[in-house]
């Protein structure tokens, strides 16, 4: 994208203007039309992104990704070309400094990522569909002045709400916040918080009030260095490495009542709304990853040759190869459709809910089956297929257990809605 301008600094936000014209035109004589444009389909803008992040991946990002796996850490000067390529606000808007784009863009930028570096695309993942919208939708004018332009141009962020004693029971979450005049004292231990050990920015959730449960659940607005913040153990990770996972300890952290975002009470609002978005983020993840392995598996078994011909013709090895394709077309549908459904604001707790599921059980299926088709190969670290399967884990263990619940939980709906009205509904607005 970066090609497309003779100079500056955001090139997303470059594409999204010059681009624009074109993307209104389109998406104005596809209203005007009957058919609807497949899922798959890219408007101009999003072409132009795809083409440049996976640019931007093959050659500056796919030449450090093995140090950054083996060091357990994100190579510095390439933070700072994500934040220069305009990967790190892409739906910021223009005015502060961000992309201006679309929540699907978002979504491709992740999955293009993830096609190289898993790590990579989660600290974009968390930056753009968590840290940037929870603030974009829920901030106020100040704090969208404050700090969207500096996540946008310089400052990575961080999400904290999982704790030791609460992982997909997210709000039994014991961090607590007490009134003090003007301001907030913080206390409790936040854990498995991406993006910590370089973030600048802390959404922080806390309960003010333990005796409404839930309802006392209140998002605030850290930064580092503030007094009562430190980052604590770093995780000694099996997969996505360079994406940095710590401790974040609170210890009478002291911040004013302007640190409040969105209201007092409705963190739990926060949340539930924004993971919504983040698990379409995670689907994008593993639909990359899949992707990933599968494109650096094929063109091996069409050069390796067994019994006087390429292994790709034997009939067993395309079976496979048929299945593993299948599987990824089918994640890229679920994804691509919870995606375009946020941007036409429809409600996606039951689209994003399955896409996230499915596509972490296809990037896991398909990693260990580009592992068994490349043989001894594919169990070295020579070949980058070994760390798709080190990464893929991840997709199924991050609040897979949430997801399976929020898709039961909409299915049942469903099912009780259907059979009150006596017809069969399949619209998933009645979630």
């Amino acid at each position: 994208m970066n090609r497309l301008i003779p100079s500056g600094r955001t090139a997303v936000g470059a594409v999204a203007k010059l681009l624009r014209p074109n993307f209104q035109a389109r998406s104005l004589s596809q209203a005007a039309s009957a058919v609807p444009a497949p899922l798959t389909c890219f408007n101009d803008e999003e072409v132009a992104l795809r083409e440049s992040v996976a640019k931007f991946a093959t050659e500056h990002i796919k030449p450090k990704v093995r140090a950054m796996d083996a060091n357990n850490k994100i190579d510095a000067d390439l933070v700072k070309r994500m934040f220069d390529q305009g990967l790190m606000g892409i739906e910021t808007p223009a005015e502060l400094e961000g992309g201006g784009m679309s929540f699907m863009s978002s979504i491709i930028a992740i999955e293009e990522l993830a096609k190289v570096d898993p790590a990579i695309s989660v600290v974009v993942d968390v930056q753009n569909t968590l840290v940037n919208n929870c603030i974009r939708l829920w901030g106020t004018a100040e704090q969208h002045k404050q700090f969207l332009p500096r996540l946008a141009t310089k400052d990575i962020g961080s999400f904290c709400l999982s704790e030791w004693g609460s992982g997909s029971d997210a709000f039994a979450l014991k961090t607590k916040a007490v009134a003090h005049g003007d301001h907030y004292v913080l206390n409790g231990t936040k854990a498995w918080i991406t993006n910590s050990g370089e973030a600048n920015v802390f959404i922080v959730m806390a309960n003010v009030d333990f005796s409404k449960g839930y309802k006392g659940i209140t998002a605030f607005l850290v930064e580092r260095g503030h007094p009562g913040l430190s980052i604590g153990k770093k995780e000694d990770k099996l997969g996505i490495r360079a994406s940095s996972t710590c401790e974040v300890n609170l210890v009478d952290c002291k911040v004013h009542k302007s640190a409040v975002l969105g209201k007092v009470g409705e963190g739990y609002k926060i949340a539930i709304g924004i993971l919504n978005e983040g698990r379409v983020g995670i689907a994008a993840q593993m639909l990359g990853l899949a992707e990933g392995a599968f494109n650096e598996t094929v063109p091996y078994l069409h050069q390796r040759r067994q019994f006087n011909q390429p292994i790709a013709d034997f009939q067993g090895m395309q079976f496979q190869i048929a299945e593993c394709a299948v599987a990824i077309e089918s994640a890229k549908l679920m994804t691509y459709n919870a995606a375009r459904m946020k941007d036409a604001g429809l409600p996606i707790v039951k689209e994003g809910a399955m896409a996230k599921l499915y596509a972490s059980q296809v990037a896991e299926k398909v990693a260990s089956q580009c592992v068994n088709m490349l043989g001894g190969v594919g169990f070295t670290k020579e070949f980058p297929v070994e760390k798709f399967f080190r990464d893929c884990k991840i997709g199924q263990v991050r609040r897979c257990m949430v997801s399976l619940c929020r898709v039961a939980r909409c299915l049942v709906a469903l099912l009780v809605l259907s059979l009150v009205s006596g017809l069969l509904c399949c619209c998933s607005c009645c979630c």
